[in-house]
């Protein structure tokens, strides 16, 4: 009887902590998310550790072979660090406006200094029922999410197409999460779908998928439970 008893406590322990909805990401207890839109015309601003492309049409060498191919790091502190000029602080402007104010700096040296700075590293990452997860290389001011979805391989079979969460910083820091329906063609076109650098799309994955993960989660530890306890069974049987 206490034999029972131990192997039945030992299964609901399991099951509790086991339950399919642990598998979701950006669990929350109020499911409302805000309805803001993101607009196409995107200026994307500057960060701390990004890596830019700076291209001095008329002088390129002054440029190290190194740091074109690998792009110039803005530190901690937001500045870049460049011939002639030194260090000039970049981060929170837009990449017309870093190539306006190092074109103003490089005008004291320079007979026009035009010039051309792009941000290298920006990403948006696709997280969940997509078939390739990860980070999205973005090459413009901004992204559809279904060109994003697209570049990472596409929904599962498991993916829920009509509660798409896309996670937002603005320029203070502060996150906001939006839900896109893509399984209905009127709302996606009444909705602004672009997404802009440094988002996180997250494609929850169905119900389906949630039970079969939550209950291999919970079979697995019962099959070893019923294999250790097989020598009892045997002693039992025995003994009758």
């Amino acid at each position: 009887m206490l034999r029972k008893s131990l192997i039945l406590f030992f299964i609901l322990l399991i099951a509790a902590g086991c339950s399919p909805k642990n598998y979701k990401l950006l669990q929350g207890g109020d499911e409302s998310y805000g309805s803001q839109t993101v607009s196409a015309q995107i200026d994307y601003r500057i960060l701390k550790h990004d890596r830019l492309a700076i291209n001095i049409y008329r002088h390129p060498e002054l440029i190290p072979p190194n740091l074109v191919q690998n792009g110039i790091l803005v530190d901690s502190s937001g500045y870049i660090s460049l011939p002639l000029i030194h260090r000039v602080h970049v981060a929170g402007l837009t990449q017309t406006e870093a190539a306006q104010k190092l074109e103003r700096r490089y005008a004291k040296y320079l007979k026009d200094p035009a010039l051309n700075l792009e941000v290298l590293n920006k990403r948006i990452y696709v997280l969940g029922e997509v078939k390739n997860p990860g980070p999205v290389k973005v090459d413009k001011e901004s992204m559809t999410i279904l060109e994003a979805i697209a570049f990472a391989g596409g929904l599962t079979d498991d993916a829920v197409r009509d509660s798409v969460i896309v996670a937002s910083r603005d320029a203070s820091g502060r996150m906001s999460l939006r839900k896109l329906d893509l399984s209905n063609f009127n709302r996606l076109q009444a909705s602004n779908i672009f997404i802009k650098p440094n988002d996180v799309v997250y494609v929850q994955p169905s119900s389906t998928k949630e039970f079969k993960v939550g209950s291999g989660s919970i079979l697995e530890p019962l099959k070893a439970i019923s294999t250790a306890l097989s020598p009892f069974a045997s002693i039992k049987v025995i003994t009758d």
